[in-house]
């Protein structure tokens, strides 16, 4: 049973629905990394900066991932594992706290929903083999630096440099291009943003992305490889135009507010992972 998990040719059943639901439990834990990560670097910014100036650490409790349990931001009620069932128990709470009824955020359930459904589509397309499982760590940290991006504007490296470095290790063996493309995708993804961030400095004098956004792309080199990479930027260039049009137009968003770009990039890269060679090839074929 076990082997049939774990190498499972693409289309199989009994796997797909297995991801489906692991992947429930894992978006239920990356709710907690997008909501406490930016507060654990945050600390950690304060803690430094009241050190290098001999004031005395502002946050000396213990903080992280795991510590403490979870609890109701508005009464404090710890949240109890009946209460935080993957999707069911906020509908069974109808999405309020047991205790005060404050409303519970619906992007929980989403982020949850969204991390099972495509978990399942995923060994679904490539199987429970390395490739398969593979493709589920870069989805699970795209998912995270979406929703931290979307909050916060930024891209942890703690989450953008294990994505590179396991796309480097998962194309050892070319699990999805040579070793050899990955290495090039990795750079040129990362100078390639670098690039158009300085010729829009210079040019404007303005700050037009972050840092995270050059690591991000060159994390997706290093899995796609440099020739899906033009995929990649046409592909979120694309949709992040259509919604900072949208957000202007109908959401009375202000032209100088900043948009986050790392979840384009990120939905660019799962569609350049699923679909990114028959987009090559088909516009090779259009072209010729």
């Amino acid at each position: 049973m076990l082997d049939l998990l774990l190498s499972a040719p693409s289309g199989a059943t009994l796997p797909t629905v297995v991801a489906g639901i692991f992947g429930l439990l894992i978006g239920s834990f990356l709710n907690v990394v997008i909501h406490r990560l930016p507060k654990m670097m945050q600390r950690e910014s304060d803690n430094y900066v009241a050190q290098e100036s001999g004031q005395p650490l502002p946050h000396t409790d213990k903080y992280n991932i795991m510590v403490p349990r979870s609890a109701c931001p508005q009464c404090g009620h710890q949240i109890t594992a009946l209460e935080n069932i993957p999707v069911l128990s906020y509908l069974f709470l109808r999405g309020k706290c047991i205790e005060c009824k404050a409303v519970i955020s619906a992007r929980y359930p989403i982020v949850e929903l969204m991390t099972g459904a495509l978990s399942a589509f995923l060994v679904w397309r490539f199987g429970s083999g390395l490739a398969g499982l593979s493709t589920l760590v870069f989805a699970y940290l795209l998912i995270a630096m979406t929703f931290i991006d979307l909050d916060t504007q930024l891209l942890p490296d703690d989450l953008t440099l294990p994505l590179l470095w396991c796309g480097l290790l998962v194309n050892l063996n070319g699990a999805f291009v040579p070793l050899g493309d990955a290495v090039i995708g990795a750079v040129a993804g990362y100078l390639s943003l670098w690039s158009v961030y300085w010729l829009f400095k210079l040019t404007t004098g303005k700050e037009g992305m972050g840092y995270g956004d050059f690591k991000l792309l060159a994390a997706m080199g290093a899995w796609l490889g440099w020739k899906m990479l033009p995929v990649i930027i046409l592909l979120s260039s694309l949709v992040g135009a259509l919604v900072g049009i949208s957000l202007i137009l109908f959401a009375r968003h202000g032209r100088d507010t900043p948009i986050p770009f790392g979840p384009y990039l990120a939905a660019a890269g799962v569609i350049a992972l699923l679909y990114g060679r028959s987009i090559v090839e088909a516009y090779l074929g259009f072209a010729i």
